[in-house]
């Protein structure tokens, strides 16, 4: 894959991936049980490049407009400590990660997929869209991923960050023994 320049030196300064969840983490399909119980599918490929992040010192946080059981286990097993759920006014959101971070957006990157997304996207220093994104989130974004939501594009771009600043060879030789 060919990463255009400016997309890797936008990588390469990331110290904190934040996530929207349906439609980025998932496909965006919500699937309700007989007993008012929720579903949602997660791709483990995704899963595996944040923890991969997280060996090599970006932590993720999720930023997500619904309140959902699952998303805070979902979060917990992949070992991510900032969750905010219910947050409609996301760029709200975003400032208490800065603080809680200490790192400014410009090394934040941001994966959205719908409008609730944009004051984030355009605060960011990576605003990533996913291909299943409505037409102004992508217009507002400074790259698009290839694969869609909830299969595969949160992994395409913790490999992207790792790539972009060198850590890739490190994180990932942890498996390859």
């Amino acid at each position: 894959m060919n990463i255009p320049p400016n997309i890797l030196g936008r990588a390469s300064k990331v110290k904190l991936l934040v996530l929207d969840v349906d439609g980025v983490m998932t496909d965006g399909r919500i699937i309700y049980g007989d007993l008012g119980d929720e579903l949602k599918c997660y791709d483990v490929k995704d899963g595996l490049g944040i923890v991969l992040l997280r060996h090599a010192g970006i932590p993720t946080a999720i930023i997500t407009a619904k309140r959902s059981k699952v998303v805070t286990k979902r979060a917990r097993d992949l070992g991510i400590r900032s969750v905010q759920q219910n947050m409609t006014n996301k760029s709200r959101a975003l400032d208490k990660l800065v603080k809680k971070y200490k790192c400014d957006a410009d090394e934040i990157c941001f994966i959205g997929d719908d409008i609730i997304d944009l004051p984030v996207l355009k605060r960011v220093g990576l605003a990533v869209a996913v291909p299943n994104g409505v037409p102004e989130v992508i217009k507002a974004a400074h790259y698009m991923t290839h694969n869609p939501g909830g299969r595969g594009a949160v992994r395409e771009i913790t490999d992207l960050i790792l790539k972009a600043q060198g850590k890739w060879d490190e994180v990932a030789g942890r498996y390859d023994k």
